[in-house]
């Protein structure tokens, strides 16, 4: 059932909007038509209220694990206006995208190498790791060829966390769930690797997080 439509704040989404805006403007193709971009985990669905209406011509389908937030995606969605962006649907996104249907009950077919884009804000860090796992399997699988997966949070790098208030960060996650915890780019990679993707930049932006962007590379075998 869907939740009471009420926006929920997001003032850090608020905060990091424009600095994630300016790095998918370098890789978001605006003009070409049919592009499609699936977002997993839209929380409170700020982000994909504001990233769709600046790309207009890019079919925007926000997710959610939390079904209970739909009624705030819905929210910023009748705000924005904007008519490339579509109704959320609920992903776990730990299963596979071949069991999407049938265990989520989503009324919405997924099939393989549907997606231009993929994007992913302040999950990872935030959830299990095989919610990392799963959303590298499933982006190599819904990806098309040379398509993207952008991912946002706060990252350590070769195994050096920093600032330290990253540091404290993390040691409050782990303290408030053992399977939660900042991770490491070079992990990442190694998940990527094993599904035919690559990482092909990374930027830094404000607050001590970074923008990953990822590129599928081949093909792999289900």
């Amino acid at each position: 059932m869907m939740s009471r439509i009420r926006k929920l704040s997001n003032p850090a989404g608020e905060r990091n909007k424009a600095p994630i805006l300016e790095v998918l403007n370098k890789f978001l193709d605006k003009d070409s038509p049919n592009r499609k971009l699936l977002e997993i985990s839209s929380g409170v669905g700020l982000h994909a209220a504001y990233f769709a209406s600046h790309f207009p011509k890019i079919h925007y389908q926000p997710s959610e694990y939390d079904t209970s937030i739909f009624g705030s995606i819905e929210a910023y969605r009748a705000e924005a206006q904007a008519s490339n962006l579509q109704e959320p649907i609920a992903i776990d996104i730990s299963m596979p995208c071949t069991e999407w249907n049938n265990d989520r009950s989503i009324n919405y077919a997924t099939s393989a190498e549907s997606y231009d884009y993929m994007l992913n804000i302040n999950m990872m860090h935030i959830s299990p790791f095989k919610c990392s796992e799963g959303l590298f399997w499933n982006a190599s699988r819904l990806l098309k060829m040379d398509g993207l997966l952008i991912t946002y949070g706060p990252y350590a790098v070769d195994g050096k966390l920093t600032p330290e208030s990253n540091v404290q960060f993390d040691a409050s996650l782990r303290h408030r769930d053992p399977s939660w915890g900042i991770r490491d780019v070079r992990v990442l990679e190694k998940l990527s690797h094993a599904n035919g993707i690559t990482l092909k930049q990374m930027f830094d932006l404000p607050a001590n997080n970074k923008c990953l962007i990822w590129e599928k590379v081949k093909k792999v075998d289900n």
